[in-house]
């Protein structure tokens, strides 16, 4: 009897192993090539950042010029797909970025006439907001072998969450097939590490940035008073009832600036869309424009784990 039951519990723990990744709600996800894979093939773009040069990587041109890179990655979303994540194909959403917008990569400030560079990874985080980015990378031996490395990053805060290199051993398969034989078996532990971080943000919410400043031509600051409490106070007090169990660190606090890192946030909003920085913060924003406040408040976002607020002279 005591055999029959240790067989039972043998199979149920096999049984949960296999679909524990169909299970359970899956991050959304999208593979792209590595900034190293990029710059060694030269697929970059380079912008001027307020006087210095800088270089993104250039995903439109790399999908066009290497014909291996987007067989490859179909072939790990392919997979992926295996093991019930759904992953957003990136070739398909710059295409759609490209038809549906008419705007240059530059956009002015109506106000101070500044521009501000958006690169096709911001572009695909504002359309995708997904969880989690895989990025690619392999380097062919002289052998024939390849090594095959995938790192996952969390697309709010740019986190490493997990890291894995794969060997194919020597043959003339094409890079797809290599991918697939030298991922097939040893896969789930890295699966498992980003559905691991999914779960963390599902019970403890999604991690943010949030940073407020003043104006210079702002007669007021973080200081003053209001009603016998300081406006600092006001706003940690608006933190502890919004983020997810009280959950934020202030790193910097002074009458002109204050940061709040660490900040737990709600994965979904109320109807169950995926919340952002800028969404949360639009209440805060909200909250400061109202009475006793009544301020002139601007929000602005950088990345999807950002929020910036302002407050300035009406």
């Amino acid at each position: 009897m005591k055999k029959i039951h240790l067989i039972l519990l043998f199979l149920s723990i096999i049984g949960i192993s296999q679909n524990i990744f169909g299970q359970a709600k899956k991050p959304t996800l999208m593979v792209l090539p590595s900034d190293n894979w990029c710059e060694q093939r030269y697929f970059m773009t380079e912008f001027d950042n307020q006087g210095t040069k800088q270089k993104v990587p250039n995903y439109k041109q790399a999908f066009q010029e290497d014909t291996e890179l987007g067989q490859v990655i179909t072939k790990l979303n392919s997979l992926l797909i295996r093991k019930a994540f759904e992953p957003k194909v990136a070739e398909q959403e710059l295409k759609s970025i490209e038809a549906k917008t008419a705007e240059d990569n530059m956009t002015k400030s109506v106000a101070s006439g500044a521009q501000i560079y958006e690169s096709q990874l911001d572009k695909l985080r504002k359309r995708v907001k997904m969880d989690i980015i895989i990025q690619l990378w392999w380097k062919v031996n002289k052998d024939k072998s390849v090594s095959f490395t995938l790192e996952a990053f969390d697309a709010y805060t740019n986190k490493s969450i997990a890291a894995q290199t794969f060997n194919a051993p020597p043959s003339d398969d094409v890079m797809p097939v290599k991918l697939e034989k030298a991922i097939s078996n040893s896969f789930d532990p890295f699966l498992g590490d980003l559905q691991n971080h999914f779960n963390d943000m599902l019970t403890n919410g999604r991690e943010i940035l949030i940073t407020l400043k003043r104006w210079d031509n702002w007669d007021k600051n973080f200081e003053t008073e209001i009603n016998g409490e300081e406006l600092t106070d006001y706003i940690n007090k608006w933190m502890n009832e919004n983020t997810v169990s009280k959950r934020f660190s202030r790193t910097e606090a002074t009458e002109n600036l204050i940061i709040f890192e660490q900040v737990r946030i709600p994965i979904y909003d109320k109807n169950n869309n995926p919340m952002d920085a800028r969404e949360f913060a639009k209440g805060l924003q909200k909250y400061l424009k109202a009475s006793p406040f009544n301020y002139e408040v601007k929000l602005m976002q950088r990345g999807l784990g950002e929020a910036i607020i302002e407050l300035k002279k009406k």
